[in-house]
């Protein structure tokens, strides 16, 4: 559970009972500045080493990612030379395009085969839509320990992904209504 915060400025943060703040400032957009790696604390959860890395990519599932690499080519100026082409990952069920596009990637997740757990989320939402994202971890395993000491469920086992490393999924139910990726990061 996140703090409700009723004040604003960062006064109202540093007031609320369950910010821990470190030395290292982060400027945002907002022109507010935090702490990096400001911790929130929830009654009664267990251990506190998982630290976030960054995102590595939102995925936006498509009936036809063909059509949807094209879009963002044409219409939004992906560079050609950042898109790759459409791969089949069929321990997954997916076909898969990613888009790089410097500090991030985007994933295009197109069904593969009839049971495809793409094909649930497109039935539910014909016209596609992000479907997850998936955040870099230092030790995929505590980051497993810690969410599930939280009582936060996981989709299967850890497996190996589109990337060649480690992921796991997270239940949506248990992680504020997103799907939420684990990927081991490479550093």
């Amino acid at each position: 559970m996140l703090p409700i915060i009723r004040q604003t400025g960062f006064s109202a943060i540093k007031r609320s009972s369950r910010f821990l703040a470190t030395t290292q400032r982060l400027s945002f957009s907002t022109g507010m500045m935090l702490k990096e790696n400001a911790k929130t604390e929830t009654p009664g959860a267990k251990f506190n080493y998982m630290q976030l890395g960054t995102l590595n990519h939102v995925a936006i599932a498509t009936k036809d990612a063909n059509k949807a690499k094209l879009f963002y080519e044409t219409v939004l100026g992906a560079n050609p030379a950042n898109i790759s082409e459409k791969i089949p990952q069929e321990e997954h069920g997916v076909y898969t395009v990613f888009i790089s596009l410097g500090n991030t990637k985007i994933e295009l997740l197109e069904p593969l085969g009839e049971k495809s757990p793409i094909l649930k989320f497109l039935e539910a939402n014909p016209n596609g839509g992000i479907h997850h994202i998936c955040i870099n971890v230092k030790d995929i395993n505590k980051a497993v320990e810690q969410v599930k000491a939280n009582n936060v469920r996981t989709l299967g086992n850890i497996k190996i992904g589109a990337h060649g490393l480690p992921v796991i999924f997270l239940h949506p139910k248990d992680c504020l209504g997103v799907l939420i990726e684990l990927e081991e990061s490479k550093h």
